[in-house]
């Protein structure tokens, strides 16, 4: 319209003056868009005017003036609008609009100006673009954005420099500016320069372009430049992948190929292996590019092969269709990886095993093959990244079961993958879980499957390469923090490698900070277990001729003997071995001051000792100043090397070991000789000494479960000790000088603790020599104690100095050593030593000032007579020897309490009052003290307790809640927590505290009770809580080694409850928690075979551990026992009801929850006391059992009931007319629990023979069964037809027998019988008779003979496939070694029968069919086979008439809705239909052909006749996105990326181009960076995606609801008139 005016207003010679001043408006004023539209149409119509040099109608002076009017709108006009827009923020559809009409302007005036005007203009303009992500628009200037319109605008008017010019600042803002303004550099500059050249410039600009990204990436090899990389291409793409006139020949002319180009090749492999989706897709769209045109083109890529391994894609003509099927398969499989649902990927994961197939004939056909590997390498990448982790663990299995890499050249290619991302994958702890198929013990599958993998992988890999990618990977273990599933089995893995020379002292080094770094926060089985594979694959991979026997020797110093490296164990019987097999072929050492290397010669382990030990006993003369402990580490070295070398040695020559030693440590005893009597002597020689001594005796003892060898391991202590027995006087009477006084400075505080553990090693020692233990204890220790004792009873000085806080830190460390040797029965009571402790009790309980929790206060700081720094160090950790002061104490104390008792008095009152003030005293104590000092604390209150509870009840149950809330709050931290429980439960429930009524002590027992429901409570996510107390508790009120009396097992009645929750004991476990259970039950079934089960202390935090503790307690009770039968009886009850309020409360519960396991385990129970229960009390709990029978239960709990009831009827059959009656019910409320009493009637057999009327009992039982036989319901049809057939068989053994004939029945039943069976031969029919006869329950299963532990708790879950830890195998009962077994109830089934059979179920379905692995045409799923090659575009159709537009009547919003991507005609119809109810303006489609399709018109209902239809060809999409882009519309796209925004949060502009992606591959990657915003729908559920008609309508649908509403606000706003 604008045109057509301004064509009339210039025909009529207008004043052009007056013209450009009505139109034109101030520089600082924003005008409206029309005023822009009108000026811009009025320069644009002047444009022919002024081009017209042959019209008379301007002077030359007229067109120059015109000329400056319109170069003065550029600057004046155009330009400052511009700047306007961009200070108000460029955002909003106001601004849009105003740009895109600005930009118009300037396209218009540029033309008509100076050829110079263009460039100053973008010169002006350029420095915009280089703004950086802080800053933002200065004044004057404009923003990105602004900028960037700007210059698509006045691009097609620049010369070659300028384009240049723009196109390196276009690349520069790539690199540097925010993500969302790439994207739109990218498109409308870019582009917008490659659409406006050709030729040899178009050649010249792609290829500065390509050559530009290529280098970015190669220097900068990112994610984030990956990305931006990928999206420039994909815009560049139909430029860059077009068929080339002259196709990779070397002339300058030809345009530049991305296929040619390795680094383009890389950013394709980056992309697909990318996080973000949107790269990956533009990845693969660019790979399906370059294989199309590869296909069109039909020429060799490249022409020459000189530098093969370098190529990543080859296209070769002679084998189009092999490579375009392979290329087919694999964009299939990427695509496919895109899904989250594994049962969508699955089916497709054959395909990879395809691409690997023909990638191994390939390369077998040729050295030069056409595939290279590292394509599926980007396949597996693909699969780790997944956010599905079965899709992840899918990837890992595929992997690690790959055969090609049996090959040396595959095993290679891939070898920088597998220490690299395969690694990284490996470190998820949640593949590790064991599979559906597996019990408890197993190896998990992935575990198992890594085994042979690791051993295949180097097996194959070239030799040279081995030893490199080994170092590599162990590297890679403390690259990073490895959980401990994942490094135990990666561990595992690498030990079993064959022995191969592959490590030299790199790789040491590696296994020693796999060691030190990354193992330490472990659980400590696991850990062991992991540092015995290590060492055992260090010992197999080691080239000993690399490394020297010290760096063996400290590398050895990283295996903890109390986990893993414990003398006697396998490994270390290997490591002897090793050491012997490698005698004298380890690297010569260079000693210091040797440099020239001559005299080397081969160095044995004994040398090697026997140098050690004179190095490590030479130190520097005395300096005369205190000097700091040596570090113990060099013991601990040396130490090892002196046993391992005595074994070694044993196991050569199978002699006496005796001389061996003693000439090993002959440099050592002769120190120990000299120790007291040589003044000379350096205190660090003494010191480093006795530190040996003392690794010595802890290193070569062997643990308490290790027995295989035993004798022969002892044999090398007894010598050693009968060694030290020959120094010991100097060694007590050094020790005995240095506590005596000597020790004064802060380094000595250390050095009292050695020698104090050195000390308690000897009295250790002495058990077998008399005289030794005499003198100390009569001698020694009375000296000793005397001076301790008067060192702490001195006065505190005015000034504390550093010398008299250390005599008392000494001294009371003194005393708590003799009070623990003392508990330790380490000293004999009537000793001289016991009478000298009565003082020290004394001192203690002094009534007139109390020395319990006396603070040992800092000194002040160090004289200069010390190593000041390092002193002050020490002063600075005061607080922890203040603390091990106050712990003495208390070791003090809670010995004495137990040897001597309160100190006599002459007042009576003194003794309560005393023992108050000292539990007021512990309480105090553990608010004070460290969490891991607090045991003695407990162990004195374990004491005190009892006694104090007669006189002061309150106390004594805060006592109880304080220590109650401290063990709570160490619940995580593991190293503390489970020490202090075990004290705390010992203390709190005592065997006199658990004596306790209600009558008696209320209080207490209240606190009692409300500590064991919280133990309980805490036990259900804290695995071995329960365990601590239980036992405890059953050994209190049960004991194994001794009678129980009345008295003490009537306490049980007061904590019954603790005894029910054990019945029924077992907390369901997150699956993180499950896996670390499930591999430490793999590494305990590993026995022997894997040391840390002999080394690591066991502490037994079983979940079952409870349970079977509990049902070994109830099996020792004797029903003969008035109490123990009342137990019994109360326990039933509580069982019973629990059972109960499950049914009531849940009517249906899922296999394996936490109800059914509950349920379950109550029979279990019940099972097991059957037995033990009085006839009287079944008959009153057996309609209890009966209507259990009558409730949902799952198939294990009703297998139980149906068991209980067959016991009762055999031990009591006269209870069998109440059973006869449960059939008499209603029938529609037994429903289906009638087939619980039906097969009670299955094993009719077992019950018949202690019947007395067995006659009449039977016929009752073939009455009921045929009544039942006509049900509707097809299960109890079944159950009554094999009930029929076996009580049956017993009617006609009975007739044989000569009884009662049934005669009136038989013709009855045998045709019921017959017709019945008759049923059952078609179908599934057929099937479930068959199972159900070979069911365990109804076949293999005899109720008397079967009636064991075994059965009840471990085959019977087994075949009713209840979760594998709710199976107690009947070695968990035989370690606790007080399970009763009798006669009546053995622990293990004597029968095999049931332990051979198979789980299973008769009424489960054909799972055969199911697991067969389907077709990919037979998967639902959106992705389908991706086609190469150019499809051929439909032909060109006429554009919808105009004469329909004008017809409509409607007023249509500004929605534009582009379809040209969707093919399907029933989407089109619909979306169609869609658009016309909605208001739309205008719907593109890819061809109008659409419209005359049926399956389109039977959606479309005749609505295409009333909206507009526009024809826009999918290759046509870019420009007309374009156009319509100019045109001030934003271009919206329905799709999830990193910054797309939730559809109930956008706000749609009125100009709105809203592009619809095509079913199958949504919107193509080369138009995604078209969009100026991604809407994604909110979804819940788990499909991934909706029908894109449906997707569409629910945007069109809110874009109307907007703009709807914000036009009822125009329409309400207005005034009415």
């Amino acid at each position: 319209m604008y045109s057509v005016l301004i064509n009339a207003v210039l025909s009529s010679s207008p004043d052009y003056d007056l013209l450009f001043e009505s139109l034109t408006w101030p520089s600082d004023s924003w005008p409206g868009t029309e005023r822009v539209e009108a000026l811009t149409a009025f320069i644009e119509a002047l444009g022919p005017l002024l081009a017209d040099s042959d019209r008379t109608l301007f002077s030359a002076a007229k067109r120059q003036c015109i000329k400056d009017k319109i170069d003065s709108v550029i600057w004046t006009q155009s330009l400052p609008l511009l700047s306007r827009i961009s200070a108000d923020g460029g955002e909003g559809m106001r601004c849009r609009e105003s740009t895109a009409a600005a930009c118009r302007l300037l396209s218009v005036c540029v033309p008509l100006c100076d050829e110079a005007v263009p460039g100053r203009v973008a010169l002006a303009v350029l420095p915009s673009l280089q703004l950086s992500e802080e800053e933002g628009p200065a004044p004057g200037r404009l923003s990105v954005e602004v900028a960037n319109e700007v210059m698509a605008a006045l691009l097609p008017f620049l010369d070659e420099q300028c384009t240049f010019t723009t196109l390196s600042a276009a690349l520069s803002c790539i690199k540097t500016l925010p993500d969302a303004l790439v994207s739109k550099i990218t498109v409308r500059l870019l582009l917008t320069v490659l659409n406006c050249c050709s030729g040899a410039r178009l050649t010249g600009i792609l290829e500065l372009i390509l050559d530009d990204l290529c280098i970015w990436h190669s220097t900068d090899r990112t994610p984030v430049v990956t990305e931006r990389a990928l999206l420039c291409l994909t815009v560049l793409s139909d430029h860059l992948l077009k068929p080339h006139s002259l196709p990779f020949s070397s002339s300058t002319s030809c345009e530049p190929d991305p296929r040619l180009s390795l680094q383009f090749w890389r950013m394709v492999q980056d992309g697909l292996t990318h996080r973000d989706s949107v790269s990956r897709k533009r990845a693969l769209y660019l790979l399906k590019m370059c294989v199309a045109l590869s296909e069109e083109e039909g020429v060799d890529c490249p022409l020459s092969s000189s530098e093969a391994d370098d190529i990543l894609f080859k296209w070769a003509s002679n084998r189009s269709k092999l490579l375009r099927e392979f290329w087919e398969d694999y964009a299939l499989v990427m695509e496919t990886l895109e899904e989250n649902q594994i049962h969508v990927v699955r089916p497709v994961l054959n395909r990879i095993d395809s691409l690997i197939q023909t990638t191994v004939n390939d390369s077998q056909v040729s050295d030069q093959g056409c595939f290279h590997p590292s394509w599926l390498l980007c396949v597996y990448q693909r699969m780790f990244h997944s956010e599905n982790k079965s899709l992840m663990r899918e990837g890992v299995c595929h992997l690690l079961e790959l055969r090609v890499l049996q090959q040396p050249g595959f095993a290679l290619a891939f070898s920088e993958f597998i220490v690299g991302p395969f690694m990284d994958v490996l470190s998820e702890t949640s593949l590790f879980h064991k599979s559906v198929e597996q019990r408890v013990g197993d190896c998990p599958e992935l575990g198992a499957k890594l085994q042979v993998f690791i051993t295949t992988f180097f097996s194959n890999l070239p030799s040279e390469h081995r030893g490199h990618m080994l170092l590599q990977m162990i590297q890679q273990l403390c690259s990073k923090h490895w959980c401990a599933a994942p490094l135990l089995f990666l561990s595992q893995a690498l030990s079993n490698l064959p022995p191969n020379p592959l490590l030299g002292i790199e790789g040491l080094t590696a296994l020693r900070e796999v060691l030190r770094c990354t193992m330490i926060t472990h659980q400590v089985l696991l850990r062991g277990a992991a540092q015995c594979f290590l060492l055992n694959s260090a010992l197999c991979l080691t080239e000993v001729s690399t490394v020297t026997l010290d760096d063996v020797f400290s590398f050895l110093i990283h295996f903890r003997a109390d986990e893993s490296l414990c003398r006697g164990t396998k490994i270390w019987n290997q490591l002897c071995v090793w050491l012997l097999d490698n005698e004298g072929c380890f690297k010569p050492r260079i000693m210091d001051g040797d440099c020239t290397g001559a005299a080397i010669k081969e160095e044995t382990v004994r040398g090697y000792v026997q140098s050690e030990m004179l190095a490590y006993l030479r130190v520097p003369a005395s300096t005369g100043h205190t000097e700091k402990l040596p570090d113990s580490r060099e013991a601990d070295k040396l130490a090892r090397a002196i046993l391992l070398c005595v074994d070694m040695e044993r196991n050569q020559l199978a002699a006496e070991i005796t001389n061996s030693l003693e000439s090993l440590l002959s440099p050592l005893l002769d120190t120990l000789s000299r120790v007291n009597t040589n003044i000379y002597l350096p205190l660090r020689k003494s010191d480093k000494s006795l530190q040996l001594v003392l690794r010595l005796f802890q290193l070569g003892g062997t643990p308490s479960r290790q027995q295989v060898g035993e004798e022969q391991v002892n044999t090398v202590m007894v010598a050693m000790e009968r060694f030290i027995f020959k120094v010991v006087d100097p060694i007590q009477e050094f020790i005995l000088r240095q506590l005596l006084g000597e020790l004064q400075e802060l380094f000595d505080v250390e050095r009292a603790e050695l020698y104090l553990c050195v000390l308690r090693q000897l009295v250790i020692m002495y058990s077998s020599t008399p005289q030794h233990r005499t003198k100390i204890q009569q001698t020694y220790f009375p000296k000793l104690i005397r001076h301790s004792l008067k060192v702490l009873q001195e006065p505190s000085q005015q000034i504390l100095s550093v010398a008299n806080q250390v005599a008392r830190a000494v001294a009371m460390a003194s005393l708590a050593t003799v009070c623990a040797l003392v508990e330790q029965k380490g000293i004999d009571v009537r000793s001289e030593t016991i009478s000298v402790l009565k003082s020290v009790n004394d001192y203690f309980f002094n009534p007139v000032s109390s020395s319990i929790n006396k603070n040992l206060q800092k000194p002040q700081t160090a004289d200069g007579s010390c190593d000041v720094g390092v002193q002050g160090r020490l002063l600075q950790d005061w607080g922890r020897i203040a603390a091990n002061f106050m712990r003495d104490q208390w070791i003090c104390l809670s010995s004495l309490i137990k040897t001597i008792g309160i100190p006599e008095s002459g007042e009576i009152s003194r003794a309560p009052d005393a023992l108050k003030a000292a539990l007021s005293c512990s309480v105090e104590a553990l608010a004070l003290l460290p969490s891991d000092l607090v045991l003695p604390v407990l162990t004195f209150m374990e004491t005190v307790l009892p006694q104090v509870l007669l006189y002061d009840e309150a106390l004594c149950a805060e006592a109880v809640t304080l220590s109650w809330e401290m063990v709570q709050g160490l619940s995580t931290n593991a190293h503390d927590f489970w020490p202090s429980l075990k004290g705390f439960v010992s203390m709190a429930f005592h065997h006199k505290l658990l004596e306790l009524s209600d009558s008696s002590a209320p209080t207490l027992l209240a606190t009692l009770k409300l500590i064991a429901t919280e133990l309980m409570v805490l036990s259900q996510s804290k695995s071995g809580v329960f365990g601590v107390l239980l036992p405890h508790c059953c050994e209190t009120w049960l004991p194994t080694d001794r009678g129980s009396s009345d008295t003490m097992f009537s306490s049980v009645f007061s904590h019954i409850n603790i005894l029910t929750e054990a019945c029924v004991y077992g907390p369901v476990f997150r699956r993180d928690q499950r896996l670390i259970q499930d591999v430490q039950a793999y590494v305990e079934q590993l026995g022997e075979e894997c040391a840390a089960n002999v080394a690591v202390t066991s502490d037994n935090r079983d979940d079952q551990l409870p349970r079977t503790c509990v049902l070994a307690f109830l099996s020792r009770l004797d029903p003969s026992n008035l109490q123990h039968e009342r137990l019994i009886e109360e326990l039933v009850m509580d069982l019973l009801k629990k059972d109960n309020d499950i049914s009531k409360s849940k009517v249906r519960y899922y296999s394996n929850s936490l109800q059914h396991r509950v349920k379950n385990r109550v029979w279990q129970t019940l099972l097991l006391l059957l037995p033990k229960m009085r006839e009287k009390f079944v008959t009153t709990v057996l309609n209890c059992v009966f209507e259990a029978g009558f409730c949902s239960n799952h198939a294990s709990v009703k297998y139980l009931i149906e068991w209980m009831m067959i016991l009762i009827l055999i031990r009591y059959p006269q209870h069998m007319d109440s059973f006869w009656a449960c059939f008499n019910r209603d029938h529609e409320k037994t429903k289906t629990s009638i087939c619980t009493f039906l097969s009670v009637l299955v094993h009719f057999n077992v019950i018949v023979p202690n019947l007395k009327d067995k006659d009449v009992h039977i016929r009752k039982a073939l009455d009921i069964i045929l009544q039942w036989c006509f049900n509707h319901n097809f299960s109890v049809r079944l159950y009554a037809l094999l009930a029929l057939k076996r009580v049956w068989s017993l009617a006609g053994v009975r007739a044989e027998e000569g009884a009662e004939s049934f005669g009136g029945l038989s013709t009855v039943i045998k045709a019921c019988l017959s017709q019945a069976e008759a049923m059952q031969n078609t179908g599934n029919a057929n099937k479930n008779w068959t199972r159900i006869q070979e069911h365990f329950f109804f076949g293999a299963f005899h109720p008397i003979r079967d009636y064991s532990a075994e059965t009840i708790f471990y085959t019977f879950p087994s075949l009713s496939e209840l979760a594998d830890e709710e199976w107690i195998p009947p070695s968990k009962f035989e370690k606790l070694c007080c399970f009763c077994e009798s006669p009546s109830f053995p622990l293990r089934n004597p029968a095999p029968d049931l332990s051979q059979l198979q789980p299973g179920d008769w009424i489960q379905q054909d799972k055969g069919e199911q697991n067969k692995e389907e077709r990919w045409a037979e998967v639902q799923k959106k992705i389908t086979p991706w086609r190469l090659g150019i499809q051929e575009q439909e032909p060109e159709l006429q554009l919808v008439p105009q004469q329909r537009a004008a017809r409509l009547t409607k007023q249509h919003g500004a929605l534009l809705v582009v379809a040209s991507l969707i093919d399907k005609p029933t989407n089109l119809g619909g979306l169609c239909r869609t658009c016309e109810i909605f208001g739309a303006s205008t719907l593109v489609l890819d061809s109008l052909r659409h419209i005359s399709d049926k399956h389109f018109q039977s959606l479309s209902v005749s609505s295409e006749l009333w909206l507009p239809l526009l024809e826009v060809k999918p290759m046509e999409l870019t420009d007309f996105l374009q156009v319509k882009k100019s045109e001030g519309y934003c271009i919206v796209g329905v799709e999830q990326t990193a910054n797309s925004q939730s559809l109930q949060d956008y706000q749609f502009p009125e100009k709105t181009l809203l592009l619809l992606g095509n079913e199958r591959e949504g919107i193509p990657a080369n138009l995604l960076q078209m969009f100026d915003v991604c809407v994604e729908i909110p979804q819940q559920g788990v499909t991934r995606s909706l029908n894109v008609h449906v997707s569409a309508a629910l945007l069109i649908w809110e874009y109307t609801r907007q703009h709807l509403t914000s036009g009822s606000r125009k329409v309400n706003s207005k005034p009415e008139i």
